[in-house]
């Protein structure tokens, strides 16, 4: 089998199919994309790898394929994945990993990225507010519509890869000083199981987001929420 990923850590479906092959002994060949530098911009990268101009990317055996969520569907798909991580014989448990893995398209990655957005490229924005109020009322609905039904994790007591992708999306406001789990104990509490499980490779991963973020002065807290 050849599996290529492209792929930059700085971006957090990147990092969360990363950690999946890891985590999954999956052999693989990194292949760098810097999107600080603009490669993903390049016509070599956009004609040849990703018309979109985006990572992650995987090439498997010449079969190219873009879109993170649509790259572990296809993993799982092929038996690549193990059971736990991508359920597939449990047909209820694989319709309820699609009904989240449809969610957090809009309701968890596009508020929290947008958020980490106009903070780090347009920091005098005053529309930061409106952002973060967004961002919250997500992590609001995450804490108690996905995490605060007595469940370890997402789907039940097993960690998937919806939590594994969820946990990169609730990491990137790190980066801006806002931490996700200050202020949210059931994300917290989440987030330290979810690393523990995936680490050491989630640590390995992450290591972009801890650098940036000891760079950062902390946001100030809003009162402790659910």
């Amino acid at each position: 089998m050849s599996l290529k990923l492209y792929y930059d850590l700085m971006s957090q479906p990147s990092r969360a199919v990363y950690i999946l092959l890891k985590k999954s002994n999956i052999n693989f060949e990194p292949k760098y994309v810097d999107l600080r530098k603009g490669v993903h911009y390049t016509d070599e990268y956009s004609n040849n790898i990703n018309r979109f101009k985006k990572v992650p990317v995987i090439d498997h055996n010449g079969f190219i394929l873009t879109e993170s969520v649509a790259i572990i569907r296809y993993l799982g798909r092929e038996n690549l994945l193990p059971e736990a991580l991508f359920p597939r014989a449990d047909k209820v448990l694989n319709t309820r990993l699609d009904e989240f893995l449809e969610w957090q398209h809009l309701g968890l990655r596009a508020p929290l990225a947008m958020y980490f957005r106009v903070v780090m490229f347009s920091p005098d924005s005053e529309k930061i507010p409106s952002y973060q109020k967004r961002m919250e009322t997500a992590l609001d609905e995450f804490s108690t519509l996905w995490l605060g039904r007595g469940n370890q994790y997402i789907l039940g007591d097993t960690a998937t890869v919806a939590d594994l992708l969820a946990a990169c999306e609730v990491e990137q406001p790190r980066m801006t000083g806002y931490d996700c789990t200050a202020n949210y104990p059931v994300i917290r509490d989440w987030m330290d199981r979810v690393r523990t499980h995936f680490n050491p490779h989630y640590a390995e991963a992450s290591s972009i987001v801890e650098k940036i973020a000891a760079k950062r002065v902390p946001m100030k807290k809003p009162t402790a929420k659910l």
